[in-house]
């Protein structure tokens, strides 16, 4: 069950819930108030209302609202990592290993609940706390494709690292922009003129020790 879902089950005013239950139920109320407000137009009275809580107790779960910000953009920096490691580490056939990378942006920014949005469309990244989220989450997702090409074509780090960012960069513009485009191309589709795209410049480099690619 996803936060935000826990917050439908959850949100009749009065109710008592373990404190984990009240954390992610709080979570995904601020979760669809920020994603609707943006940061600076959300306030606390709204997230608590949302929730169907007093702000006591709001506050005693997140100090603030920047606490409340950081706690949703580290839970979903790390859903994005973990979903393109696990699409890397889904087969060894390197041309689906690109299709299921490109597909894991896609499916992250097609989530009802817009938390792509607190991530890449922040309205505070001069906050250098959320600053440091957002550069992190990309430089994971690119170090973790940047280990599966230096194993296999033999590069240097720094420049495996230099295709990786452009594959995840490739990957997060494009899918952000298909979803603001009204998804007029089928998902799949999308993915898979993606895929080719990117497979075609990847391909170009051979498997290590390998004559072909």
């Amino acid at each position: 069950m996803t936060a935000i879902e826990q917050t439908e089950a959850a949100r009749p005013r009065g109710t008592r819930l373990p404190r984990r239950a009240r954390r992610n139920q709080l979570l995904g109320a601020a979760q669809e108030v920020f994603v609707a407000q943006g940061y600076h137009a959300a306030a606390m009275d709204d997230i608590a209302e949302r929730a169907g809580v007093s702000k006591p107790v709001l506050y005693q779960h997140f100090p603030g609202k920047l606490d409340l910000y950081l706690a949703l953009l580290d839970q979903h920096c790390e859903a994005l990592i973990q979903s393109v490691r696990g699409a890397l580490a889904s087969t060894t056939d390197n041309k689906q290993r690109v299709r299921a990378t490109m597909d894991a942006y896609f499916a992250y920014v097609e989530d009802d609940g817009g938390a792509f949005r607190l991530v890449f469309e922040s309205d505070l990244t001069n906050e250098p706390a959320v600053r440091e989220r957002v550069d992190k989450v990309t430089n994971d997702c690119a170090e973790a494709i940047c280990e599966v090409i230096a194993e296999d074509t033999g590069l240097s780090r720094a420049e495996s690292m230099l295709l990786a960012s452009g594959l995840g960069g490739l990957a997060q513009v494009v899918a952000r922009s298909w979803l603001h485009s009204d998804r007029s191309v089928p998902r799949d589709q999308a993915v898979q003129l993606l895929a080719s795209l990117a497979w075609r410049g990847i391909a170009g480099f051979p498997l290590h020790g390998n004559d072909h690619h």
